[in-house]
């Protein structure tokens, strides 16, 4: 949100603040504002993501029987990382500035994804749609390995010897667990690539340490966990859907 003039009110004072103005404003369909970018994305990002954490794995080990370690689950978590980059960094970079719209009579630049692509080309061709990539590589190579030795770990927990009965029980709350682990981990980083991804600054200045110099001095350390609340609310359900198809769709393939 702007950030608001001496002795004036934030836009919006909290996450409930937020929700009840955006449907007031915007209607229902407001909340989902910027979705058709991440959809449109969410399928190959999640498929070179555990391809990318199998490939990690299988290049750390010597033989089939092999058990990995936990720092080699987050190498090969973090090596996955590199391979989403590709799709995530434009996309988010589309939904991010569909996000910052404000929607009701305000003047809105981009009419939709396809829209923000051709206005962002125009404006400065294919590094305009990238921008934020490195930012986006320091978010997700340590959260990915976050994310999957968290994964490994409480599944290892629940069910340590692999029980069919209980193993998608044991993927649920290993998938909700791993993305609260991972976005608790990220979120700073996502806060400074989301900015980074919005500014109208040229690219030669704009860089990741000059939003976090600026967000320092003008908002404090408390800004790199702006939005947190929304963030764990989503991370639990989300990821623990998440991980639940990818082990039922490996069950389906493997009978």
């Amino acid at each position: 949100m702007p950030s608001p003039a001496p002795g004036e009110a934030p836009l919006y004072t909290g996450t409930l603040d937020c929700a009840t103005k955006t449907i007031k404003r915007e209607g229902f369909r407001g909340l989902y504002k910027g979705m058709g970018a991440p959809i449109a994305g969410v399928a190959p990002i999640f498929a070179m993501s555990f391809f990318g954490y199998g490939l990690g794995k299988r290049l750390q080990m010597s033989g089939a029987n092999d058990t990995l370690s936990h720092k080699q689950i987050f190498l090969a978590g973090a090596f996955s990382g590199f391979f989403t980059t590709t799709f995530m960094a434009p996309g988010e970079r589309i939904k991010c500035l569909l996000q910052i719209q404000q929607g009701g009579s305000a003047p809105q630049k981009y009419k939709g994804p396809v829209d923000a692509v051709k206005q962002l080309y125009k404006e400065g061709g294919i590094r305009s749609i990238y921008k934020g990539t490195c930012a986006t590589l320091l978010r997700d190579v340590p959260a990915s390995g976050v994310y999957f030795l968290t994964y490994e770990v409480i599944q290892n927990l629940i069910n340590p010897t692999g029980k069919p009965d209980i193993g998608m029980l044991a993927s649920i709350i290993g998938g909700g667990s791993a993305g609260v682990a991972m976005w608790a981990s990220c979120m700073p980083a996502d806060v400074l690539k989301s900015r980074l991804q919005t500014g109208k600054d040229s690219f030669s200045t704009n860089r990741i340490r000059d939003v976090f110099k600026h967000l320092m001095k003008k908002e404090g350390f408390g800004a790199l966990y702006k939005g947190i609340t929304p963030v764990m609310l989503r991370a639990f359900p989300a990821n623990a859907a998440c991980f639940f198809g990818f082990e039922l769709c490996n069950r389906f393939l493997n009978h």
